[in-house]
């Protein structure tokens, strides 16, 4: 039996709200421990990384399946990350900032952690903009090129992670291992194709 594609992008779009629903329903309950502005801010922080990866995923499943869903379905997953990204940057400046503009300049300054992350939320932000089919229709080849970017978001979400664990790594080498794992088949994928271009000359 096949899933209508509308249906799946439903499911998939209903998914991508549990999180949040999980976030809402330990912000009711006040089930965030001591520090509830620290946990949250690592709870959307984390959302976010495991939706990019889960992103970054799609493109080699499709390869690997033959099915184009988890082509049709990447950019709302990434919307999603970007989404959870957001709500990171929000808590961090709402409730361990108190939207004070000279501090926030100052920790951007002065963390090198807090400038990380930020520019890995730029990176999303530059790519949620440019996601709809017009913009994919009005850059052209700079379409792809800028989408690359991707990769440098996750290494630098992975980077921030590491910063802020600080002794507990755990998160981070898991994390990491992922990124590391789709960057080594994206490379192996070019080098294949480069050396079967130069075997049919």
């Amino acid at each position: 039996m096949t899933i209508p594609p509308g249906a799946a992008k439903l499911a998939v779009f209903a998914l991508g709200l549990v999180p949040l629903a999980l976030l809402l329903a330990q912000i009711i309950r006040s089930d965030f421990g001591p520090d509830p502005a620290q946990e949250l801010a690592g709870s959307t922080g984390e959302w976010s990384l495991r939706l990019l990866l889960a992103t970054l995923c799609l493109t080699p499943l499709r390869q690997l399946t033959g099915k184009v869903f988890f082509v049709r379905i990447r950019r709302m997953v990434g919307l999603f990350a970007l989404f959870y990204a957001s709500l990171h940057a929000f808590v961090w400046l709402s409730l361990l900032l108190g939207f004070r503009w000279h501090a926030i300049g100052e920790e951007l300054l002065e963390r090198p952690y807090v400038t990380v992350g930020f520019a890995s939320l730029l990176i999303l932000v530059a790519l949620g903009i440019t996601s709809p089919k017009a913009m994919v229709r009005r850059m052209g080849r700079n379409w792809k090129r800028l989408h690359r970017l991707v990769y440098v978001a996750a290494i630098l979400a992975i980077v921030h992670l590491a910063w802020v664990s600080r002794t507990d790594f755990g998160e981070t080498v898991f994390h990491g291992s992922i990124l590391a794992l789709l960057l080594g088949y994206r490379l192996w994928r070019r080098f294949a194709r480069t050396a079967g271009q130069a075997a049919r000359r």
